[in-house]
């Protein structure tokens, strides 16, 4: 038994949703998002909760039950809330600013690196070493800050690159002489 599966998925004030076969589409203050869910499972509304049941007690079944549960789960908090990811980036001479839509970052690279920000996401640099990553998709959100990660990831000697904060980095020590 899925235990997250077992879970009704409840809906907030000013979300609501709707289910035409195996689509859930939910509209709530910051947009609309929809997810199709496998034949594996059924998927339902009752009253101000969205029910996630398996239609039968193979492997694939349960899986997709969890799964589907947590989708619409992300959905829901998406157009309600939304997701941000926060970076912070640490380094003499590292900095990050906004132009536009594009997000230009020094990295003690011989340029300037410039990202361009996907649709359905919103960057914003607060500070000249803080990035705030923000959108109603989780997954996009997360892609995005994974891939601005990528330009310079943290190492672990002098701890200078780009981290998510709160995230802690295992320090080594360097060599002796």
């Amino acid at each position: 038994m899925s235990r997250i599966g077992k879970k009704p998925v409840g809906l907030p004030k000013g979300v609501s949703a709707s289910v035409s076969g195996q689509t859930v589409e939910v509209k709530g203050p910051k947009g609309t998002r929809s997810f199709t869910a496998t034949d594996d499972v059924t998927i339902t509304i009752e009253g101000e909760e969205i029910k996630v049941t398996p239609r039968g007690l193979s492997k694939r079944a349960r899986q997709q039950w969890g799964m589907s549960r947590s989708m619409v789960e992300n959905l829901v908090t998406g157009v309600s809330t939304g997701f941000r990811k926060e970076l912070e980036i640490s380094g003499v001479g590292y900095r990050a600013q906004m132009q536009g839509n594009v997000l230009k970052l020094a990295l003690g690279y011989s340029h300037d690196v410039n990202f361009q920000v996907p649709d359905g996401v919103t960057v914003t640099a607060p500070k000249m070493t803080e990035i705030t990553v923000e959108g109603i998709d989780q997954q996009l959100v997360g892609q995005v800050a994974a891939n601005i990660r990528e330009w310079r990831g943290p190492e672990p000697y002098k701890g200078k690159g780009i981290r998510y904060k709160g995230e802690f980095i295992f320090r080594k020590e360097g060599k002796k002489k």
